[in-house]
């Protein structure tokens, strides 16, 4: 018997049952995610739910990218009653639903290599010293089509920054988008085009870290799903295209005590900006760890194509109130206590929500913790200063590509105390793979630039 079935456990799968049978809900989706952030699903029958509540859904492992290798392959998934939504998109005649599930081992342990316990654990540890992590990313996304000719798939539209085309293709698809993850319960609050063509952004509502990963990977879900069912791709690709901005997930964050009633990060002093000293020492904790941490909020070789200067990305360690161009922002809430927070500009939506916002949640409390300085907030546009002037002011830049991210992420023992063992060495093994492949590529700009003239 695992520890949470308590009442109130007992109670919400006797709720999910109920709805099982009021929707007709024939066979229901199980999702994880790997190490990765690609969701995973397998479908089960409704009629056996109620046992795989009390007992559990074996699968294998191994076949699942960072997790076991094949002699240890046995594995279990156990739904989270809370997460039950009926699929939107299915006719009801053919009603599916879908659980967030929880990895066990088959000895009935949390395994330790589960992006969502990983997380969880980290939550905790929050908890232990009076925090909730609150956060809330801003998803960006392109949606394009594929080329007739096979070729590569280019963007939908020809608009920008926050444009309105009576009926424009993309305005239709966001408003889509939005009312198949309102579906979920996500509450969208904001919906617009982006700068890019073809490049979109869907934010929801703050929440705490868990169920914002949790929604985070629904709403990703619910993008591709529309678009493939109008006949697009979206992808969440960081840097898809040369020349034009890329996409990224902004996340948003603060911490409130244990009953919700403050917010941490506020503090009644204007010449601050309204800004405690605890939440001071959280932004100088990420600083601190901008390197270390960087493999895991960008988690691709193509993330650092978007991480360069000119298109409105964060490459400098540094924070400001106005200023977008250093790695963390305050944005202006008004002396609003309830608004207090910063916003982190380089993750992008490409990686796992549950790794990055489980790192996010560590390095703030390693800078409460060790009550680290961020330093002076640098409001002027750190993209125009020299290399010296960089230098004076302290300003370190984020890793220039993966295979740097991964060497700084390897010196970290605060990255393997949060990822864990099983996850900081898979990890590194997957992404250090992916760099190989990457790096062995021969691109047509180099066939272009250097066959003719060497």
């Amino acid at each position: 018997m695992k520890n949470f079935k308590n009442a109130a456990w007992k109670e919400q799968v006797t709720k999910v049952v109920q709805k099982i049978q009021e929707n007709d809900v024939k066979f229901v989706r199980l999702q994880f995610t790997d190490i990765n952030g690609f969701l995973k699903n397998l479908a089960v029958s409704a009629k056996n739910i109620e046992s795989i509540f009390e007992n559990g859904q074996s699968f294998d492992g191994s076949s699942i990218t960072g997790y076991r290798p094949i002699e240890e392959s046995d594995m279990v998934l156990y739904p989270d009653p809370s997460t039950f939504a009926v699929l939107p998109w299915r006719p009801k005649e053919k009603a599916s639903a879908r659980l967030i599930c929880d990895v066990y081992t088959p000895q009935n342990q949390r395994f330790e290599g589960d992006p969502r316990y990983i997380l969880e654990r980290v939550i905790e540890k929050a908890a232990k010293a009076g925090y909730t992590f609150i956060c809330a990313p801003e998803l960006e996304f392109f949606i394009v089509k594929e080329s007739e000719n096979g070729g590569l798939p280019t963007p939908i539209d020809l608009a920008g920054y926050f444009d309105f085309h009576p009926g424009d293709l993309t305005d239709d698809l966001r408003r889509e988008i939005a009312d198949t993850a309102e579906a979920f319960g996500i509450d969208i609050e904001i919906s617009h085009h982006e700068v890019a063509l073809g490049q979109n952004e869907i934010d929801f509502k703050y929440g705490e870290a868990l169920e914002t990963a949790d929604r985070a990977i629904t709403l990703k879900m619910c993008g591709k799903v529309v678009a493939a069912r109008n006949g697009y791709i979206t992808t969440y690709m960081p840097k898809p295209f040369q020349g034009i901005n890329g996409s990224g997930m902004h996340t948003h964050q603060s911490l409130w005590n244990k009953e919700m009633t403050q917010n941490l990060f506020y503090a009644d002093d204007a010449k601050n900006g309204y800004l405690s000293e605890l939440a001071r020492n959280y932004i100088g904790g990420q600083l601190a760890h901008g390197r270390k941490m960087a493999a895991v909020l960008n988690s691709w070789p193509n993330s650092y194509k978007r991480l360069v200067p000119g298109y409105e990305a964060p490459v400098y360690l540094a924070w400001a109130h106005k200023n977008r161009s250093p790695l963390i922002r305050v944005p202006n809430f008004g002396g609003r206590k309830s608004a207090a927070r910063c916003e982190i500009r380089c993750p992008d939506g490409a990686g796992n929500p549950y790794l990055q916002f489980a790192v996010l949640l560590a390095t703030g409390l390693d800078g409460i913790k060790n009550k680290i300085d961020p330093g002076d907030a640098v409001e002027l546009n750190v993209y125009h200063m020299s290399y010296e002037e960089r230098k004076q002011r302290g300003i370190v830049s984020l890793p220039e590509n993966l295979k740097e991210a991964l060497d700084e992420l390897e010196t970290s023992d605060l990255m393997r105390e949060t990822l864990g063992p099983v996850t900081f060495e898979n990890f590194l093994k997957e992404k250090r793979h992916e760099w190989d492949l990457y790096r062995l590529q021969v691109t047509e700009w180099e066939v272009n630039r250097y066959i003719k003239r060497l």
